[in-house]
């Protein structure tokens, strides 16, 4: 019997994410080039320049610069906020990604003292906020990964920044999957980005780029992330496969995220309906949800890879252990359109009897 893994890939539909990954993207990001520009070097040139004012035209801010992480574009942000406000403090929601996977890099490298907003089951509140100290900047994710790509409703997320804004504090978006929000809150990236100082988009995640991030704010803050970005270990010599990669799968999927919210609030009734799972949110507010599953780990893989053998089609993606229950994380895009509506129907009658 094949493991977990490699049932997953090897099915032939998979309902999660995109299409396998494939170094072809490069390929099919050159064959998109309409003339064929000279590479960048360190960071300049056309290819990476007009790339970056692209996206600083969609995202509504005055300039953007491109990094190989986005990593290294948020510590350097929220580095010069502190600096700014000669204030070494600042606050997110305590499964915020400088938090849990970046080994304490802010910490180790900044020195920088860290507030943890609400409980890590929820989104933080304007009730979270209010018992904040002086800090010199408050980080929001939108959506908020760890807890299954919640949003907070868009008055409710006007207000705390306003309040922010009121207390003198700046405000950095985690956009990683910025586009993904975009739907539920019926807003352009522009009128979501204009209620932050500065913004940081990933391009791999839910757009499938091979790599790369941009970070975008007013010129005079871009010019400080330039410098920090050198003392970080400055531009590869060439950045123009990412580059191209980067406004390739932008292009690609940037105005797809309404259908995969769809289609994800559609798999969620679907696998509610499932004796033992739990989807959280109940109902999907963009493309990406947790499930919640009361087996064990080993008997959910069991019976996944049963369905796999059978059926071909791969219906959850990585499986963990969470408080004794078995959870995974689900996000849809181009895969999900994929699957026939009676294979998948019949795929998750399997999975509910292998699971009793």
């Amino acid at each position: 019997m094949k493991t977990y893994r490699e049932a997953i890939s090897s099915a032939a539909y998979r309902m999660r994410g995109h299409l396998p990954e494939s170094i072809r993207i490069l390929s099919d990001a050159l064959d998109a080039l309409e003339t064929d520009p000279l590479p960048d070097q360190y960071g300049t040139g056309s290819v990476i320049e007009n790339f970056q004012a692209r996206i600083s035209n969609d995202l509504g801010k005055e300039q953007s610069v491109f990094f190989p992480s986005g990593t290294m574009a948020q510590q350097i942000a929220l580095r010069i906020w502190c600096d700014e406000m000669q204030l070494m403090r600042l606050a997110y929601h305590p499964l915020c990604h400088l938090e849990i996977h970046e080994q304490d890099g802010l910490k180790e490298l900044h020195h920088i003292e860290t507030v943890l907003l609400g409980e890590a089951d929820r989104l933080f509140t304007m009730a979270d906020l209010k018992t904040v100290g002086n800090v010199a900047c408050v980080l929001f994710e939108l959506p908020q990964r760890e807890i299954g790509g919640q949003l907070p409703a868009w008055d409710d997320l006007v207000e705390m920044v306003s309040y922010c804004a009121s207390r003198g504090f700046h405000t950095h978006l985690d956009g990683a999957r910025l586009l993904e929000c975009l739907p539920f809150y019926e807003k352009t990236a522009a009128e979501v980005c204009a209620l932050f100082d500065s913004v940081y988009l990933s391009f791999y995640k839910s757009l499938g780029g091979v790599t790369g991030a941009m970070l975008s704010g007013t010129a005079a803050f871009m010019e400080k992330a330039k410098i920090w970005k050198r003392r970080h270990g400055r531009d590869l010599y060439h950045l123009y496969p990412y580059v191209l990669t980067a406004g390739y799968a932008y292009d690609l999927r940037k105005d797809n995220m309404s259908g995969y919210w769809s289609h994800a609030k559609a798999y969620c009734r679907q696998l509610n309906r499932i004796k033992g799972f739990r989807t959280v949110p109940d109902v999907p507010v963009c493309n990406m949800f947790h499930l919640h599953m009361e087996h064990s780990l080993e008997k959910v893989e069991a019976a996944l890879v049963n369905v796999m053998e059978t059926h071909d089609v791969s219906l959850l993606g990585g499986l963990s252990v969470r408080d004794g229950k078995t959870v995974s994380e689900i996000w849809m895009g181009d895969s999900c359109m994929l699957v026939p509506e009676e294979l998948l129907d019949t795929a998750l009658e399997m999975l509910a009897r292998e699971l009793g």
